[in-house]
């Protein structure tokens, strides 16, 4: 397995270690299932798929706006159920798009939380519905990867065994519903190569065991069979091959694959650029990526555009780092740093971390401290990135 390469100061590659590292702990709770809504093609056992496919089109592209456009007009001949799992997973996309900022969980739990409870009911109500249970299992897994993303480890263990069980009975009513099968294979997959720890606390909840490779089989199956979740396999997948697989090349046609279909998502953009650096060790190519993103985001061509811009500016500045070209390194930090970013959480704390390091490679520790202290008082109350510590032992390293 690569290792990170945690010595280039990047704001991305400290994304993507924290994303490994989460991902490495939860492997048999994280059943990052199904259909946080649904890639829908064509009508088969869900004949009111065709009015969902463009809401998730959209909220794939980050269209957020248009998303709420097709949601409303979906209603009708989807269920409504259907339709408020659809906005509760365009609120997830969104929560995404800036991870370490919670000012949406409150309103994204309240929302999920509702959704589960609706679908729940339509079960009871109509229990030989197939679509009713695929949905529900969608509900349940659109909530574990938020409980995830969160560190709620016992919550989202318990929501994976609802996942299990829910779409076990969609296919048990159906079993024309082959997407189904990814969010299956997913629990397969990741309570087979669960470690020790969490053998015992799937034990201790009375989970099913895994089985790695049929989990990959049935992942593989869904996602080249159905017709639901192609988007969402493709993403899910990729971070397989990343995490576990270590097979960057196939990692990399998934995402280049998904950056074509949704060239609005700057998320596309920024894992690629992740996967060049820490796996492919290619900074060269990295960097040409983050400039393709400022480009776009300056044209106001992505999602987010300001969010965007300052992003690409942090990553396009560690590359130069890497590369050894620490004043245009500079040079980006300090337009991050005059833009008074209040997105990305954190990049200016980061903004001021990763410039110190610059100037104490050019030999001005008298800046690089003066940076350092910065970053401090600037890292925000939570510091998700771990600024402050970072910044301290930096200083105490300084001459």
């Amino acid at each position: 397995m690569p290792p990170d390469r945690v010595s280039a100061p990047a704001i991305h590659s400290q994304d993507l270690a924290r994303r490994r590292s989460r991902g490495a702990r939860w492997t048999a709770l994280v059943c990052l299932v199904l259909a946080t809504g649904a890639r829908v093609a064509t009508a088969g056992s869900i004949p009111y798929a065709p009015a969902l496919a463009g809401c998730y089109d959209a909220i794939l592209d980050a269209r957020f706006d248009e998303a709420d456009a097709a949601i409303a007009k979906a209603c009708g001949p989807a269920p409504p159920e259907t339709c408020a799992l659809m906005r509760a997973n365009a609120l997830w996309w969104r929560i995404q798009m800036n991870p370490n900022d919670r000012s949406k969980d409150q309103a994204f739990e309240t929302q999920v939380d509702r959704v589960i409870d609706r679908i729940d009911q339509w079960t009871a109500r109509e229990p030989k519905r197939a679509d009713a249970w695929f949905f529900l299992g969608a509900a349940y897994g659109l909530r574990v990867q938020f409980r995830a993303l969160r560190n709620e480890r016992l919550a989202a263990a318990r929501d994976g065994k609802r996942i299990k069980v829910s779409l076990e009975r969609a296919l048990s009513l159906d079993p024309t519903l082959e997407d189904a099968y990814f969010g299956i294979g997913l629990y397969h997959y990741y309570a087979g190569i669960a470690p020790a720890i969490l053998k015992v606390l799937a034990w201790l909840l009375a989970l099913p065991g895994g089985d790695r490779a049929q989990g990959l089989k049935e992942m593989w199956q869904a996602r080249n069979r159905g017709e639901l979740l192609r988007g969402e396999a493709d993403y899910q997948l990729q971070l397989i091959d990343l995490w576990y697989e270590y097979k960057p090349d196939e990692a990399l046609t998934l995402l280049e694959g998904l950056r074509a279909a949704y060239p609005h998502n700057p998320l596309f953009f920024q894992s690629i650029a992740d996967l060049q650096h820490v796996y492919r060790r290619d900074d060269a190519a990295s960097l040409e990526t983050w400039r393709v993103l400022y480009a776009l985001a300056r044209d106001g061509r992505v999602a987010f555009p300001e969010m965007s811009e300052v992003r690409a500016r942090l990553g396009m500045a560690a590359e130069l780092a890497a590369l050894g070209q620490t004043d245009a390194a500079i040079a980006e930090l300090r337009a991050v740093l005059a833009a008074k970013p209040t997105a990305p959480y954190g990049a200016d704390a980061l903004a001021w971390l990763r410039l110190g390091a610059a100037y104490d490679r050019k030999g001005l520790h008298e800046r690089a401290r003066d940076a350092y202290r910065a970053a401090i008082a600037a890292a925000p109350p939570d510091d998700p990135d771990n600024v402050r510590a970072q910044a301290r032992d930096a200083i105490r390293k300084t001459p």
